[in-house]
Parts: structure tokens; sequence; C-alpha cells
């Protein structure tokens, strides 16, 4: 299998880039954030899954090996192809989604394009005893309050991707409580 790419960022897609390595252009699906963060003309590296199929074979990029390992976990889901393993990991951190399977958060897997209750209720009870599940820690409970879900609606309402919402409320200081003072915050970091 191929372990990682590592070359030159060719091109950038809606969901994928183009990495040359060794004289080959390689397309390898990745998430928001990688996709976002990634320049064309750089060295990129990824950590890869193959995913084989009857007529089709792809490839899956992530930014750490504990990525490509929740993707494959997603993937083992009944009902859960690599779109949809994508989508989630697009949407949300490693730690947050430890969390969310970790507090049984259906509300904010269904917040993820393509996952409805049925396939998110079937990703918490296959992953819970599989993803090592962070729900004591500050950070992670934090992230999934109930204001933050509020901040997190709101902005999607305004016209954010999830993703872009997620992050804003991640960037708020802890300091700050109160829907609307945090929808503020939030709404300054998003500039």
């Amino acid at each position: 299998m191929i372990a990682f790419l590592e070359g030159v960022l060719l091109a950038k897609t809606e969901d994928s880039l183009v990495i040359q390595v060794g004289g080959v252009g390689v397309r390898v699906f990745v998430p928001a954030g990688l996709l976002s963060s990634a320049e064309i003309g750089s060295v990129a590296k990824v950590y890869t899954h193959l995913y084989v199929r009857e007529n089709e074979l792809s490839l899956y990029g992530f930014g750490s090996q504990e990525e490509v390992g929740l993707f494959r976990a997603l993937i083992s889901v009944s009902g859960v192809g690599p779109r949809n393993a994508l989508a989630v990991l697009s949407a949300m951190s490693a730690d947050t989604l430890r969390s969310v399977v970790g507090t049984e958060d259906v509300t904010s897997l269904r917040g993820v394009p393509g996952i409805g209750p049925k396939t998110a209720r079937k990703i918490i009870l296959e992953l819970k005893d599989k993803i090592g599940t962070e729900a004591g820690s500050p950070e992670s409970l934090s992230a999934l309050s109930e204001v933050d879900a509020q901040v997190i609606e709101a902005l999607t309402t305004l016209g954010y991707s999830l993703v872009e919402a997620q992050r804003a409320v991640q960037n708020v200081p802890p300091d700050v409580l109160g829907v609307e003072d945090r929808l503020r915050s939030a709404l300054a970091s998003l500039g």
C-alpha cells in the first residue's frame, strides 16, 4: 500500500490535491482543512489510504496518521463510504470527533453533509470502543457545549460552512460566555 506521498503540489480542486511524485501527478482526496492550507508550488506531504472497489481506485490523504486511522474506522461502519468519512473529517477535528463519539452527540454528526440521524447513531455505536474517546477533557466539553452548538447553527444560517463555523467557535476565548457574545467573537474571527 501507499503509506504517504511527498512532492510538489501542482493543483487544487474543490476536494483534492494533485501532487507530483517522481514525475507522476497523483490526485489525492483530502479534508477541507488540509485543502485550504495547501499552497500550490509548495512541498506537500500527506498520509494516505488507498480505497479499492471493483471499478474504482481512490487515494485519500490526511495531515497525520491519526486522521488516517479515524478515516479507516469511519469507513468500517456499515453505510459510511469514503466520501462520508472525508466529510466528517472535514467538518471536525480528530479530537472533536472523539468527543462527539464519547458523549454520543448525534446532533453534531447530523450536521455533517450526507450523515443522517440513523448513520450518526450507527457511527457512535460502532466507534465508541474503537477510537479512544476524550469525553472528559475540558477542551472537548467546551467544543460541544449547547451555547457553541447554537453559535455554529447561527453561523451556518448566515451562510458560513460548517467547517468555517466550527473553526470560528474554536477561536473564541473560553472566558467569553453567552450565545450573543460568543457569536460576536466568532464573527470577528471570521473577518
